[in-house]
């Protein structure tokens, strides 16, 4: 007998995510969702942030705040899959997350805390309400990304996979590097037979996604991936030469001043941090154990050459004013500083700094997206990395049963233009792929997706809906 019930499109299709603040994150989040057909509501109490909002991204937006359950309820939250509480405000989100979890406990809750007051009861915001599912603090993955890039020489960018096994590395190359030139489908042979991969080539500020075809030009920031003990192998390649840090001098002594001066002389590294402020520069004193503090002006010319900062290794500008971020790592650069590494927090200041000779940039606000897009991703996704700001990602996930990429060479599956599978983890081992490697079930793979390909990359790696 026929049925005239007529299924409805599958619930994975209609993911519906409430973000609580339309600030930068708030706003970056919405705009890299909203082209991935998901139904995005932005809540905020700002008229003008929303209107903007509005304006720009197809998404709703609901005036008043997240921190209010009537709000909330017309958001929609009932029927919500995600959550995210990204206010500059730590209580506005926890009590976003409170209410939330009063009104539909089902919602998946991300919340921002960037207070320690807060984020040292974790646990207890987690196992107890509001049950929050992620605490993001970009600050601590900031001082992450700062680690990673000291570790390795020359890196522009650094990602890692697979628990650090992986690395996802970006050079700069020099007109005198010996790859400048090349075809890729020669590298093999310069490789020895190791792991290494170049994923992706960023020129004029275009991002490409290469094939054997594409020729390396100097200039070029090019993406490599290998593994994590063969990353110096991979930068003699470049003709980069591995170079420990051993003096840093951090400018600005906020939060991620301080975390950052505490890290390097957890790691043993010679650091000295100057602030402005004398009353915050005497607490960084009675609390950082063997890093000198300076009690300055860290734009003074004078002053940094007083404390010779050509000797340095490394220059990390950290002070609120991403301005005064700019202007020192340039000058410190001008007097003969190797490497200055600049924290910049407004997005449209990323794709102009590298034009005035600054290449190593970290964001917080860029940290906190990161973060948020791997916790919303379909298809298992693990980890999730942007690259040149929005152009494209790196996704670390499991590989399911029944998901699209299993059981048959990479040759023959039908990934999307602009999707390049970098490696795949299985137990202990890792492979760099070629076309004829295969996916097993519940091998980890890392994946790089230009912006455009996301939702369909999503689709590859999602269950299927028969699998249940």
């Amino acid at each position: 007998m026929a049925s005239d019930f007529i299924a409805e499109p599958p619930r994975e299709y209609f993911v519906k995510i409430i973000i609580v603040g339309a600030g930068q994150v708030g706003f970056n989040v919405a705009s890299r969702l909203a082209t991935e057909n998901k139904e995005v509501v932005v809540v905020d109490r700002d008229a003008a942030a929303l209107k903007l909002v509005s304006e720009q991204l197809d998404v709703q937006t609901v005036e008043g705040s997240g921190s209010s359950p009537a709000v909330l309820q017309e958001a929609g939250v009932q029927a919500a899959d995600i959550l995210l509480a990204v206010t500059d405000s730590d209580e506005t989100n926890l009590v976003s997350c409170l209410f939330a979890d009063m009104l539909s406990p089902a919602t998946k809750k991300l919340v921002r805390l960037r207070n320690d007051d807060y984020t040292n009861f974790e646990n207890n915001l987690k196992e107890r309400p509001p049950h929050i599912d992620t605490i993001i603090n970009p600050e601590l993955e900031l001082v992450r990304t700062v680690q990673r890039l000291l570790d390795v020489p020359g890196a522009v960018d650094v990602a890692e996979f697979a628990d650090g096994r992986l690395k996802l590395i970006g050079v700069r190359l020099g007109p005198g590097s010996p790859l400048a030139g090349k075809h890729l489908w020669e590298l093999p042979r310069k490789t020895g037979g190791y792991g290494f991969l170049i994923a992706a080539i960023v020129r004029e500020e275009e991002l490409i996604i290469p094939t054997g075809r594409d020729v390396l030009k100097a200039g070029d920031l090019v993406y490599f991936v290998t593994e994590q003990n063969r990353v110096f192998e991979a930068l003699s390649l470049f003709d980069i030469k591995a170079e420990t840090v051993r003096r840093a001098l951090v400018v600005g002594g906020g939060r991620i001043g301080f975390r950052l001066a505490k890290a390097l002389e957890e790691k043993n590294i010679y650091t000295k941090i100057i602030e402005k402020d004398p009353r915050r520069a005497n607490e960084l004193a009675e609390n950082l154990n063997r890093v000198i503090v300076l009690q300055g002006d860290g734009s003074d010319q004078s002053l940094l050459s007083e404390e010779n900062v050509q000797d340095m290794d490394v220059v990390i500008t950290v002070t609120s004013d991403e301005e005064t971020n700019i202007l020192i790592s340039l000058l410190a650069r001008r007097m003969g500083v190797g490497k200055a590494i600049t924290l910049i927090n407004r997005f449209a200041y990323l794709p102009l700094v590298a034009a005035i000779g600054i290449e190593h940039v970290i964001s917080p606000r860029l940290s906190a997206v990161n973060t948020i897009l791997q916790h919303v991703r379909r298809g298992n996704v693990l980890t999730s990395v942007s690259l040149k700001g929005e152009q494209a990602e790196a996704m670390e996930a499991v590989a399911m049963e029944t998901s699209d990429v299993v059981g048959k060479p990479l040759k023959n599956i039908d990934f999307p233009k602009g999707a390049l599978v970098m490696a795949i983890f299985r137990g202990q081992e890792v492979i760099i792929p070629s076309g004829d490697s295969v996916i097993h079930p519940m091998d980890r793979i890392v994946i790089l997706s230009t912006q455009k390909a996301i939702s369909k990359v999503e689709k590859a790696l999602a269950v299927k809906l028969e699998f249940f």
